[in-house]
């Protein structure tokens, strides 16, 4: 029987064990950790660091929780955050096998123990935060600004209710790539597969009834790798902690470029 074994310097190793100053509702927290600089664990492999947690001292989300362990017990974990609100999407995450973000996730809907790690198939550059360039190189390959050929009006272009209303459900996109690394199709392809936010927000411009470079958007997009690598696994969309549907996005791109050509 054929034996595999994940290579020498991907295995995680049992981490460092702390407890909380204070014995109100201890809670298990479990958080990846690698610093590239300071060789964490044997042979400089990532580890696992479990925290016992008074989460009656936290506020009442997932991130709370971390930033009570940064400031109380363990000054040297990293991660990113910003708004708190949700908006930001600074504070994105791999919560107990799912991707989303650590302001929005409630510690109390957690039943097991809450077990914390950095997005999935992304490069780690400390503990919990994640190398985004080539996810936004991807963003802004796509050109996400009003293309007109118009002559600019005095004041503004208007848009028509009805019309609005067709960006609802895409311009809330706050590009924290949950979607994009919940996507096994990113994961093989991701060099070349622009992946559910990307084309998200392509589609927004496309939908956009001001924008005027339809037939130019659609031409870029129309390749085997940027968009047809799309196999509707759908896990964008179950991942998406706005509630935004990238799998639907992508369909229309795929129909309106079928439409460009017919």
């Amino acid at each position: 029987m054929a034996e595999f074994t994940l290579p020498a310097n991907s295995k995680i190793v049992e981490g460092k064990q702390y407890r909380d100053t204070t014995s109100g509702h201890l809670r298990t927290v479990q958080i990846y950790r690698w610093d590239p600089d300071n060789g964490i664990g044997v042979g400089n492999l990532p580890r696992v660091d479990t925290y016992e947690v008074d989460v009656d001292a936290c506020g009442p989300m997932v991130l709370d929780v971390i930033c009570h362990i940064k400031d109380t017990i363990d000054s040297t974990l990293t991660f990113r955050r910003s708004c708190r609100e949700g908006i930001c999407g600074s504070c994105s995450m791999n919560i107990n096998g799912v991707n989303t973000l650590a302001c929005l996730q409630s510690s109390a809907e957690i039943k097991k123990d809450i077990k914390i790690y950095p997005l999935p198939h992304m490069s780690v550059i400390k503990d919990l935060v994640v190398d985004m360039n080539h996810f936004y190189a991807q963003y802004a390959s796509i050109e996400p600004w009003l293309k007109t050929t118009d002559e600019a009006p005095a004041r503004e272009r208007l848009q028509s209710e009805e019309d609005r209303q067709k960006l609802d459900g895409l311009y809330e996109c706050i590009l924290c790539a949950c979607c994009s690394t919940s996507c096994p199709s990113y994961w093989w392809n991701g060099d070349r597969y622009l992946g559910p936010a990307a084309l998200l927000q392509s589609y927004r411009w496309l939908a956009d009834s001001r924008d005027q470079a339809e037939d130019e958007r659609l031409t870029q997009l129309d390749d085997a790798f940027k968009l047809y690598r799309c196999h509707t696994i759908m896990n964008c969309t179950k991942a998406c902690p706005k509630g935004l549907n990238p799998a639907k996005a992508i369909a229309k791109i795929k129909k309106r470029i079928i439409r460009k050509e017919s």
